[in-house]
């Protein structure tokens, strides 16, 4: 995309001249790929900064599982884990913090506390009062695809076209979010990978992923470690670096602006090369 400035707070974000790095620290006992690693906050908040000095752009704090088949956590529970942990980094990183959240009053908590940025996988339909506080305290918004809820999405998805349903689904969220007071230059879009979608579903949205462009909104693309990439190569979650990378580097040539990783050491050296080469 060409040059484009996402405020966050005392943050900006460039796009356009290279691709951002999003670091994922999950505070959660069962997430997919690190459930409870980083559960501790003292941990998450060690693992966070290492992930500023590896190379990210932005950390995205998450207190709530969503892979496929989690159930919900309270309020409550989702701000006991991820407020304490943005209290610890927010004036210890130099880059915007994220809050990974569907309730509109832990992205309150989470913005009070130092986040600047809102990535909501529901895309405002869990809690619509999400994108209205975003608008409130001017701050981006990352509008996610998903077929169903976490808890449901991977049962027999299915689609018309998956790139034009997902387009679809993305431009009338954005239109609501608008409605809400979301400025357009504060939303960013996200395919979903793994949230409603088959293996072949995966595929399609990477090899499609210009086709979003005609929205005209940054692309944000979260790939690493997911399931289709373990069927793909039939292999554990702790062994797809090499094949989150693959699908990283295609999706940066295909038209991503932002990769949200767990690897960020490596995925900062693979996405500087493709950068290089490609723009």
């Amino acid at each position: 995309m060409s040059s484009r400035i996402i405020r966050c707070g005392n943050y900006s974000l460039a796009l356009g001249k290279r691709t951002l790095i999003m670091g994922i620290v999950n505070v959660t006992p069962d997430s997919f790929s690190d459930g409870g690693q980083f559960y501790d906050s003292k941990l998450a908040i060690s693992h966070a900064k290492q992930l500023v000095k590896e190379g990210a752009d932005i950390i995205d704090i998450g207190g709530e599982s969503t892979r496929p088949g989690s159930d919900s956590v309270t309020q409550e529970e989702e701000q006991k884990r991820v407020i304490p942990v943005i209290e610890g980094i927010a004036d210890e990183v130099n880059v915007p913090i994220s809050i990974d959240t569907c309730k509109s009053e832990v992205a309150k908590a989470a913005l009070n506390a130092g986040a600047c940025i809102i990535n909501d996988i529901s895309a405002a339909r869990f809690d619509p009062k999400i994108a209205e506080m975003a608008a409130k305290c001017e701050v981006p918004i990352v509008l996610m695809h998903m077929q169903g809820t976490p808890k449901n999405m991977q049962k027999n998805p299915v689609y018309n076209d998956v790139m034009e349903d997902i387009k679809e689904f993305l431009k009338e969220r954005a239109a609501f979010a608008v409605s809400q007071g979301v400025p357009r230059e504060n939303i960013i879009i996200d395919p979903g990978i793994g949230f409603g979608k088959t293996l072949q579903n995966n595929y399609d949205i990477i090899k499609r992923l210009r086709e979003l462009r005609e929205l005209n909104f940054p692309i944000l693309i979260g790939t690493s470690r997911k399931s289709f990439i373990g069927t793909t190569l039939g292999l554990d979650v702790d062994e797809r670096l090499e094949g989150t990378l693959a699908t990283v580097t295609m999706s940066i040539i295909n038209g991503a602006d932002i990769v949200r990783v767990h690897n960020v050491k490596e995925v900062k050296r693979a996405v500087k090369m493709t950068d290089a080469i490609y723009r």
